[in-house]
């Protein structure tokens, strides 16, 4: 259901704002909007602009309550802004020392990394790196060559070079290594190299010994580094231990305020010669915008007033849905395809009903049923997963359809059948002959589906007073008076009652479906707009024709589509049959283990299929049409405190 909204405009004293905030807009949820855009009538409004005082603090107060790490568990307790100030001031020159030692190392590990980087792809040269860089006649070059270029180089040039490449290491993508040459041709060999795109490695003369001894020494000095990082680390997390309910608590009271603060962004101020005034405009809900009245009423220097003139209101007001504890986790969905307009009907429920029903009538079976109940809900209880609620509900109709279809497991003789097998049940219809009942039934469950959904569709016309999407639209008035008739006119047909004469007919087909063909013209005539046809009359009656043929093939396609659900419950009996069958359980000794991992396989294969095919003909069969999904989220603006969240 989505929660009745009351447009409220606020204003008073510009320097009261904090304390019209604090004290009562921090109780209630609110979502504000921009004061400006909304007040365009009226004149000489500017924008209220300040600097968040608490800003820089609250960032300070974040940083150290990170270190803590999960916060979740320590209790907030009441804290003045002083306080909260001064405490994170205290802290910041508690750990100032901390702080700069722990810079000053982490300085010192990022340059023995970028040496231990540098020096590291050369660890097989087994000379001294200080005497390759310092040789009085060769010279030397540190550096990497692309792999292909490696294999063009060994092959044509590197024999008629005058110098000696030495490699020492490879990956991927490159051949590290060292090139001696002559000092008399070094320029020579140089451009060599460089043509075969050699990308030089800067190696300084400080390391000591061979690149491999240098590298052991530069990670001892590394791992002495980390270890001191971890100490600081460790005396800085002591000393925020000690504060560790204060610091909480004042992030709380900072994050609250800041973010209290920031009403100023979404507030206008009035240009006043004496006194100036700000201006909140924001959604409530009802209950709230009734209490927040009542509070304030005796507040001289705070005024509110509700406005019920939509006209007045240049905004969407936002959608907060508010449904039974049951049907919360299906708002997943909902949310998925996009929340209702707050004019529109919330399909919540509908959709809970319907996904669970759909899916238990697919995948029938009271054993696999049963343990989607327990696994979903034990989930949901530990990880607080919706997806894991809707598994669990789900799972609660694959028991009930189970025992409808007197499958438990896949064993089909344990229990009976309450109503019918799948496999096995058949109907006669005319001109048709043998069809599977569970066809039939999943047929003409959605002929009903399609109904309800065209009522809907019906319903939301009217909250938005659109004379189109009432009464002429394919989902409207016309189109469910049409497809009734199909209804009714199949339904005759089949029981062997006569049929309608001819002018019923007409009346029952033709006519709904011209109204149809014609509902642009309708609806202007009916909203006395002054030109009822277009000009390009010619081409209106041609896309009329193929647009009407649309909806026809619309109207077979998506009530063929529930046809999936007798299927799916035929697949699942006839794939536990085969399961059964390579257990050997029609020799009276079934292999207990071939069955249990057979259920598995089919449980989390089949569910996971059937979960997605509902999902498909709720989105696409049902809610196209009926649901638009164009809400816009109640966002509220204020922050409320963890122990104010907490006494909720």
């Amino acid at each position: 259901m989505i929660v009745k909204m009351k447009f409220l405009s606020i204003t008073g004293p510009k320097e009261d704002i904090d304390r019209v905030v604090n004290k009562y807009l921090a109780k209630y949820e609110i979502h504000l909007e921009n004061a400006l855009a909304q007040l365009t009538q009226v004149q000489h409004l500017t924008p209220y602009i300040q600097i968040n005082p608490y800003r820089e603090a609250l960032n300070k107060a974040t940083g150290f309550t990170e270190l803590l790490g999960n916060t979740d568990d320590i209790p907030i307790e009441d804290i003045s802004v002083e306080d909260a100030i001064k405490l994170v001031q205290d802290m910041e020159e508690k750990l100032s020392g901390l702080n700069s030692k722990r810079a000053a190392l982490e300085e010192k590990r990022s340059a023995l990394e970028a040496s231990m980087e540098r020096i590291e792809p050369f660890q097989e040269l087994p000379c001294d790196i200080s005497s390759v860089i310092h040789f009085n006649f060769v010279q030397s070059r540190f550096g990497k060559i692309g792999k292909e270029f490696y294999s063009n180089f060994e092959n044509y040039v590197y024999e008629n070079l005058d110098a000696v490449f030495y490699p020492c290491h490879s990956d991927d993508e490159y051949v590290w290594g060292v090139y001696f040459a002559p000092r008399t041709t070094i320029a020579k060999v140089d451009a060599v190299f460089s043509s075969m795109h050699f990308e030089k490695v800067f190696i300084p003369d400080h390391y000591q010994g061979t690149p491999s001894q240098a590298y052991k020494a530069l990670d001892g000095k590394y791992q002495e580094i980390l270890e001191e990082i971890q100490s600081c680390k460790m005396e800085i997390t002591q000393v925020l231990q000690k504060e560790a309910i204060r610091l909480v608590s004042a992030q709380d009271r900072l994050a609250a305020l800041s973010t209290n603060f920031d009403v100023r962004k979404v507030a206008a101020c009035t240009a006043a010669d004496l006194d100036t005034f700000y201006i909140l405009c924001g959604w409530m809900a009802e209950n709230d915008a009734e209490a927040f009245q009542k509070e304030i009423e005796n507040d001289m220097n705070l005024f509110c007033i509700i406005e019920d003139d939509q006209n007045n209101i240049h905004c969407q007001p936002p959608t907060k849905l508010k449904n039974p504890r049951p049907f919360r986790p299906f708002e997943m969905f909902v949310r998925m395809y996009g929340l209702p307009a707050y004019n529109e009907i919330d399909p919540t429920i509908f959709v809970a009903v319907t996904y669970a029903f759909i899916f238990g009538a697919m995948f029938g079976d009271a054993g696999q049923g049963l343990c989607l109940v327990a696994g979903g809900f034990l989930l949901y209880k530990f990880k607080k997963l919706n997806l894991a609620a809707i598994i669990g509900t789900a799972g609660i109709f694959s028991t009930f359809f189970g025992f409808m279809f007197g499958s438990v497991f896949g064993f089909e003789d344990l229990i009976p059948a309450v109503w019918l097998r799948p496999v096995k049940s058949m109907t006669q219809l005319p001109l048709i002959g043998n069809l599977n009942t569970v066809f039939v039934v999943a047929i003409a469950f959605g002929m009903f589906l399609v109904v309800v959904t065209m009522i809907f569709h019906i319903i939301n016309g009217i909250k938005a007073r659109d004379t189109e999407n009432i009464w002429f639209d394919t989902n409207a008035v016309a189109g469910l008076v049409f497809y009734a008739a199909i209804i009714l006119t199949i339904g005759l047909f089949l029981t062997g009652n006569k049929l309608p004469g001819a002018i019923v007919l007409v009346i029952m087909f033709v006519v709904p479906l011209l109204v149809i063909a014609m509902k642009e013209p309708l609806t202007r005539l009916v909203e006395k707009k002054s030109k009822i046809f277009p000009d390009e009359k010619g081409m209106f009656i041609a896309q009329s024709f193929f647009e009407l043929f649309e909806v026809l093939l619309s109207y077979f396609s998506n009530t063929l589509s529930f046809v999936r659900i007798g299927a799916f419950a035929v697949s699942h009996a006839a794939m536990m049959e085969v399961v059964l069958m390579l257990a050997g359980a029609e020799a009276g000794s079934p292999n207990w283990i071939v069955v249990v991992i057979g259920n598995i396989i089919v449980c989390g294969m089949e569910g996971l299929i059937v979960g997605i095919q509902v999902l498909r003909l709720e989105y696409y069969e049902l809610f196209s049409r009926f649901y638009k999904g164009t809400g816009k989220e109640f966002i509220p603006f204020l922050y409320r405190s963890k122990k104010a969240k907490a006494a909720k």
